[in-house]
């Protein structure tokens, strides 16, 4: 008989970043029993990090701002491959959201006359990030959780999920352990929330925290849910470069957003140089007209450094190919400049950029208000994941639903900055929302004792090789190969030897082992994060193969261009009957007559 404490809740949510805390406050409003549990301590989510701010229409700074304009910037940067209903529920709903939020207590920046102020952002048509400076996520995180801690949610930290368990093809709850003692738990819950985030760790350079391995994407592939467009992985193209100890960590959108400047070593603004058709007529033609849009003339176009995410990223790849680059292997990033235009700049940026002041002092040595930053593209979010329904956010498999990061549908070929904290308050409360009505139908009988006995052997299977590789080297491997096979610019030799190399990788880490005893044991751990790891990476390079044109934040060199017929459908990933890995494309549901003439109007 396993060793293992159970514990029984109505709803059991899987992370406790913005989303695991929304659906948590959302489903104990419903008045069910729930339980949280997260990989580090309460606080610690990866959502502390989102820095820029939320994007929601509340037209506190520009009244020509609404939910259609929303929807429309969300399509357009999605490549029109968004689940439109997601993408419409999140720009009617994100506004109730953030005034939520404040009355909870967030305390945003003002506008002279009180309101929440909001800042531009890559790819939305006018400024529309509320903010805390540039630490919104933390305050988001904290506002969450101190609203949520009072209401009888009860919290498992440093817990980490390695299966769910299933009945009669339903959710029925989890089983996992405690990362300090290494001892085993079963929780027994009616319904089961993944809110796991994102799979950055799986690449070499990225601004993901160490918990990102895609976890709630593998436990749900391996409970038989569906994966959707896992091709498209957004390479943020401001990520620290220097020192080596910091090289990936985010630079906030945001400092672009205040009038930062990209140039090469010559002291182009290169952005200049590959203005897509569709943005010529928001973008600026002379630095002076930026400024102005920057400053909030609603009569000035954007500047070329806040299109798009994957767009401002191949640039920058591109200028450091061709010899343009910083002396570290980035390209430069000048807020200092702004002295120019405003007096007392330095104590401005400070304002309006705390974080990224010390983070760069502290880290660098740079000073920022009056030296430019080094910084290049670094792996940041995965707009794929689990399938979900657009209204409940139901995965494929009854009881499990999902939301934020880990689900899929919302940012479709690439996420707008800015709607990933929005899409964690919208899509957190309904999926909390509908578990809790889910769970109340359904009580969760208790689990099969053989699931639970093959899932504690499977966890304990690398103390018991006699010989095999330290898990960390599998790791390094891994993160070395994703990143030079299946990174910012793909082709199908790269990806297919990324499959040989991740069926070799497979083989090395089922044979991984791990020393001494179950406490305190990272090594474990790690060897634990490998199956989340090689799932997810699987699901990206295969995705990526597939999809034969370039869209998104997915770029074959070999394809570069858009194709019709892979506008048509979304790429969905399931698990075989035989184990395997299987793709297949779905067919879009055409989108409501209304919405098309929305797009129509806004894209005019």
């Amino acid at each position: 008989m396993t060793d293992y404490q159970t514990h029984e809740h109505d709803v059991l949510i899987i992370g406790a970043g913005g989303a695991g805390l929304r659906a948590a406050i959302e489903a104990s409003a419903a008045g069910v029993t729930v339980g949280v549990v997260c990989k580090s301590l309460l606080g610690k989510a990866h959502t502390v990090m989102a820095e820029g701010g939320v994007a929601a229409a509340l037209a506190n700074v520009d009244d020509r701002d609404g939910w259609k304009v929303h929807f429309a910037d969300t399509m357009r940067g999605g490549q029109y491959l968004n689940n439109w209903v997601m993408a419409e529920l999140h720009a009617k709903e994100a506004p109730e959201r953030v005034r939520e939020l404040e009355a909870w207590g967030a305390l945003f920046d003002r506008t002279k006359d009180g309101r929440i102020l909001q800042r531009n952002f890559g790819g939305h048509k006018y400024p529309r990030l509320a903010h805390v400076g540039d630490r919104t996520g933390l305050e988001m995180i904290r506002t969450l959780q101190d609203h949520g801690i009072h209401r009888g949610i009860e919290f498992y930290m440093e817990h980490t999920v390695t299966r769910l368990l299933l009945d009669g093809g339903r959710v029925i709850g989890a089983f996992g352990y405690d990362r300090e003692r290494g001892r085993f738990r079963v929780f027994r819950a009616g319904a089961v929330v993944l809110a796991t985030g994102g799979i950055g760790r799986a690449f070499k350079i990225t601004s993901n925290s160490w918990e990102y391995t895609g976890d709630g994407h593998s436990l749900a592939y391996h409970a038989g849910a569906e994966l959707m467009d896992m091709e498209f992985v957004q390479f943020h193209p401001t990520g620290m470069v220097w020192p080596p100890s910091v090289r990936g960590i985010l630079v906030t959108e945001g400092v672009r957003g205040e009038g930062g400047r990209l140039v090469n070593n010559r002291g182009e603004r290169f952005m200049f140089n590959d203005v897509p058709d569709l943005y010529k007529n928001q973008t600026a033609k002379d630095a002076e007209e930026g400024w102005r849009y920057v400053t909030g003339d609603k009569n000035a176009n954007r500047p070329p450094e806040l299109l798009t995410r994957d767009h401002v990223a191949r640039c920058i790849v591109r200028e450091i190919k061709a010899g343009r680059g910083s002396p570290h292997g980035g390209v430069f990033l000048d807020i200092a400049w702004i002295k120019e235009k405003i007096p007392n700049a330095p104590e401005h940026i400070r304002k309006k950029l705390p974080s990224m002041y010390h983070q760069f002092k502290e880290l660098a040595g740079v000073d920022i208000t009056a030296e430019p930053m080094e910084v290049g593209p670094t792996t940041h979010y995965v707009m794929g994941g689990v399938r979900v329904d657009g209204v409940t956010q139901m995965s494929t498999v009854p009881g499990l639903f999902a939301a934020g990061e880990v689900a899929a549908g919302l940012h479709g070929a690439n996420r707008l900055g800015g709607n990933s904290l929005s899409d964690l308050l919208v899509f957190g409360k309904r999926a909390g929302e509908h578990a809790a009505a889910w769970a109340k139908q359904r009580p969760a009988p208790a689990p099969d004792e053989g699931q639970v006995r093959d899932a504690a052997a499977a966890a304990l299977a690398p103390f018991d090789r006699a010989s095999g590789e330290n898990p960390y080297t599998i790791q390094h491997d891994l993160q070395d190969m994703m990143q030079d096979r299946v990174g910012i610019v793909r082709t199908e030799a790269d990806m297919a030897a990324a499959l040989d190399a991740l069926a070799a990788l497979g083989r090395r880490s089922r044979s991984a082992r791990v020393e001494g005893n179950r406490e305190y044991n990272p090594g474990w751990h790690t060897a634990l994060d490998l199956e989340n790891l090689l799932t997810v990476s699987e699901a990206v390079a295969r995705s990526a193969l597939d999809r034969r044109e370039s869209r998104g934040a997915h770029f074959r060199e070999d394809h570069p261009a858009r194709s019709d017929e892979y506008a048509k459908h979304n790429t969905i990933v399931a698990k075989a009957p035989d184990g395997s890995m299987r793709l297949r494309r779905e067919a879009i549901a055409p989108i409501r007559d209304d919405l098309k003439a929305v797009i129509a109007e806004n894209n005019a």
